[in-house]
């Protein structure tokens, strides 16, 4: 008998074709899922998949568990394991398990469910060409060491769930793997291996990629009700980049920042539409300079959208004015996230970091740069941030 935990109660409520389970270690992701996959193929007459980036690192992982589990469900059949080419039956449904790094399993035969264990590990192509013979649904499987196509391609579209879980969802983890996991949170307050240990083994969250701009950031569950709204930032796309609004505001001396539209294809009649179906119509806009008919446009339908005033190097003294102080971001707000994580330095062919940043995975961040320039500059007369020391 098996007793469900929370990450495979939280698992078994994911509906969507594609389904990205982050977590940190311990909190039973790889186990909760095969458990629902059983369950789920129990009664049905599925093929499903399993998949590692290679066939030594399924034994020592997902394989293994998978046969732990039948046989703690008394539902291990010696005669239905097919070990050369590592099938077992249960039930009415079959189950196999490859390595991504076979390339005539890749664009074999099609398949029921897909699972990639430790995606992170498989490549974008592998995952493209199972996904696309998968009927159903597909999950995947990772440890957030750092950003890679799930987050880049996958996270914050429609036909794709998220879920982050931690080791807290694991109500049956041992006291002493407890312990140590929680004595990199005491660890990281003087060491940043083990502050980035704690963010993305303790707490699930990505970790901290090499040459990141803004590293002095964290994430909170929701907007606090009583927050005041300072302002907004927005950057105007179209046909290749988006229209991105940020709004920033101040709760008990810090500041949080919370994503409000990332969408292309907006005409401005729309965008001004959204803008005005959230909270940030009651306060100053400030929008890209190079777009005076658009700022004009979005005046006319009633909002106060102003022009930002770059001036000489305004991309990196707007860099430096957000990184003066930590700030807090909203955890709906996926593509800022998406962009904090992946807006580095770039570098010279040697390898060396710049000082010039990358010109991607920065329109949202453009629109909270033109923000900081107006609001937070040592030049601005016309308003004081008082900070919570």
């Amino acid at each position: 008998m098996i007793i469900p935990t929370t990450t495979f109660n939280k698992i078994a409520t994911l509906k969507q074709p594609i389904r990205v389970i982050q977590g940190g270690t311990s909190a039973g992701k790889t186990f909760s899922i095969l458990l629902y996959l059983i369950y789920y193929g129990l009664k049905k007459d599925l093929l499903i998949s399993i998949v590692a980036e290679s066939v030594p690192v399924l034994k020592r992982g997902a394989y293994k568990d998978f046969q732990d589990i039948l046989i703690l469900l008394d539902l291990y059949d010696e005669t239905n394991h097919n070990k050369t080419d590592r099938t077992i039956k249960v039930g009415k449904s079959t189950f196999e398990f490859f390595g991504a790094d076979d390339s005539t399993k890749l664009r074999g035969s099609r398949r029921d469910i897909l699972f990639l264990n430790e995606a992170n590990n498989i490549t974008f192509e592998a995952f493209s060409e199972l996904n696309v013979r998968t009927k159903l649904f597909t999950f995947l499987d990772y440890n957030p060491t750092s950003p890679f196509y799930a987050h880049t391609e996958l996270i914050g579209n429609d036909n794709v769930d998220f879920l982050i879980v931690t080791y807290k969802d694991n109500e049956f983890l041992n006291e002493k793997i407890i312990d140590e996991i929680e004595s990199w949170l005491v660890k990281s307050e003087t060491s940043d291996y083990y502050k980035n240990r704690w963010k993305v083994m303790g707490l699930g969250q990505l970790g901290i990629q090499s040459g990141a701009i803004y590293n002095d950031w964290s994430e909170i569950d929701s907007l606090p009700e009583n927050a005041e709204l300072l302002g907004s930032g927005l950057d105007f796309g179209f046909s290749n980049d988006p229209s991105a609004l940020v709004s920033v505001y101040r709760y008990n001396g810090e500041i949080i920042i919370d994503e409000k539209i990332y969408q292309k294809g907006l005409l401005n009649s729309q965008l001004a539409s959204l803008i005005k179906s959230s909270d940030a119509k009651n306060a100053i806009i400030y929008a890209d300079s190079a777009e005076p008919k658009s700022i004009a446009e979005l005046k006319h339908y009633g909002l106060t959208v102003l022009p930002v005033i770059k001036g000489k190097d305004s991309i990196n003294y707007g860099i430096q004015l957000i990184q003066e102080q930590p700030f807090k971001v909203t955890s709906r707000s996926i593509n800022l996230i998406k962009e904090l994580q992946n807006y580095v330095w770039a570098k010279d062919k040697d390898g060396n970091q710049l000082s010039i940043p990358i010109d991607t995975y920065n329109h949202i961040l453009d629109g909270l740069r033109y923000f900081f320039l107006m609001k937070f500059s040592k030049k601005s007369t016309h308003f004081n941030l008082k900070w919570k020391r």
